[in-house]
Parts: structure tokens; sequence; C-alpha cells
């Protein structure tokens, strides 16, 4: 059974419960399997690891993969609103995943999109967070158009991307839409950068190169981040391991939690 919505004075309770959210960052990526869940799922956990209060939630309606990456936990009901999982002590996520039974097609036209976008904002239990990471499927549809539309305050949108042109020509759709809902974009993430070969070290650039670096250079922006492609950080997501807290010193945990950092720089948080 699909969940109902309650959207009685739904704007008035989203301002509200948002007035407790110091900052809202979404992950955006006009091309589909770009791993921009993987990125916001690690920028959430190495967020929370740093001392942050972390928000992550998955607006992806019809693909929704947070609740693997974060080991299939669930949220719980109070009164009328959802309690978001607890991943960790400080990070919380909830996904429309959670809410539906598994391997069960999510078959909504824009409209109901957009009222569940509505009350996981409004009528969900977040708390007091300083950032809450919103995790967009990939293109300019109904999802990111509800969000951008519903929160004025925003802070700011990460772009991801893999190297090949096949993949800017996406992105650059994605940040046109960015920039025509009077958005910032903060920074590109490059994943999928290259592959190190287990033998000799050798970085192995299987879906070419620069790309990430040319997007940032053409919009002005920071390229947050260029993020290897690790066979083992594939499966520890399968395994809901984020490599964040489970590949310790890795060149692919080091790259997250600089681009980590250098968006909590963005938003200027102490």
């Amino acid at each position: 059974m699909q969940p109902q919505f309650n959207l009685n004075n739904e704007n008035t309770k989203i301002k509200e419960k948002m007035k407790n959210v110091k900052h809202k960052i979404a992950v955006l990526s006009g091309k589909g399997g770009v791993g921009k869940t993987t990125v916001a799922v690690n920028l959430a956990t190495a967020l929370a690891e740093s001392g942050y209060k972390v928000g992550l939630l998955d607006l992806d309606m019809h693909g929704p993969n947070i609740v693997r990456m974060l080991g299939e936990k669930n949220p719980s009901v109070d009164g009328e609103e959802i309690v978001p999982a607890e991943i960790l002590p400080n990070l919380k996520a909830l996904s429309i995943g959670m809410l539906v039974e598994s391997g069960k097609a999510v078959i909504w036209r824009g409209p109901l999109k957009h009222s569940a976008i509505k009350q996981f904002l409004g009528d969900t239990k977040w708390g007091e967070l300083d950032f809450l990471i919103f995790d967009l499927p990939p293109g300019t549809g109904d999802e990111a158009l509800s969000l951008f539309q519903t929160l004025d305050d925003l802070d700011g949108v990460v772009m991801v991307t893999t190297p090949q042109k096949v993949a800017l020509d996406d992105v650059r759709r994605a940040i046109d839409f960015v920039h025509s809902m009077n958005k910032k974009l903060i920074g590109i993430v490059e994943n999928m950068s290259f592959v190190r070969c287990p033998k000799c070290g050798e970085k192995i650039e299987i879906f070419g190169s620069g790309g990430g670096r040319i997007l940032a250079e053409e919009y002005n922006v920071e390229l947050l981040g260029q993020i290897p492609l690790d066979p083992k950080a594939a499966k520890l997501a399968d395994e809901g391991k984020p490599v964040t807290l489970y590949m310790r010193e890795s060149e692919v945990e080091e790259e997250f939690r600089k681009i980590a950092e250098k968006v909590a720089k963005s938003v200027e948080v102490e």
C-alpha cells in the first residue's frame, strides 16, 4: 500500500521545521549512473563524523538507493510524524524506499511526488540539524523542481559528473536548470575519475579525463574532488557500509572527506 499524505497547513509546517536546519544542500546530476547517491551518502557520513548534526533525505522516488547504502535501517512514527532512521548518533536518514515494500514500484505522477516531498519536509521530525542533504534523482524533473520551489533558503547544489563528454552534456543542462531557478552551484564532484592499477599503482582513466575540471572552469566554480573508481567501494555500498566509515585511510575516503570540508566551508559553517 502506498503511503497517504496529510497536506493540511503544509507550507507553515515546512517553514517551522526548516527553521531548525542551518544549511540545506542538494546533490544533483543531469546524468544517471554517475554515483550521485554515493556522493550524497558519503558527504552526509563525512560531515556527521566531523561533528555536525546531519540529515539525509532521499528524494529519488523511483530509484531510492540510500536504503541499501546505509544498511536498510527503518524509520518510525510518532503520532502523525515520521521519525527518520538513525544511522549514526548525529546522522538521520529518510527515503521513500523505507516506507514502501521492497521491490515494489512507486508509480506516481508529478503532483503526488510534490506532495510526498512536502510531507518529508514538514511532517518529519528532523530536529535541529547543521546540514540537511537532499539526494535528488538525475535530471531536471519533478523532484528537483518541487524542492527548489519549496525551499527559498537552499544553500546550494553539489553537481556530480563523470569525466566523459556524454555525462558533461547532461550535467550542463542540469547546471542551466540550477541557474534558471536562481540557486547557487557550490561546485563539481567528478566521480569515477580513474582506477588505480592494483599491481603498479598507475592511474587508468577508463572514462576519459578532465571532465570535472572543464565544467568547473567553464562555470567558475570549485572542483570539489575527483573520486577514484574502486571495486571495494562498490562492494561496501551493496553491504550498506559507506566508504567514509569502512575504508579508512583509503584514497576514496580521503577524497570524500576533502569534499565534505569544502562544502562545509562554502556555507561558512564554523
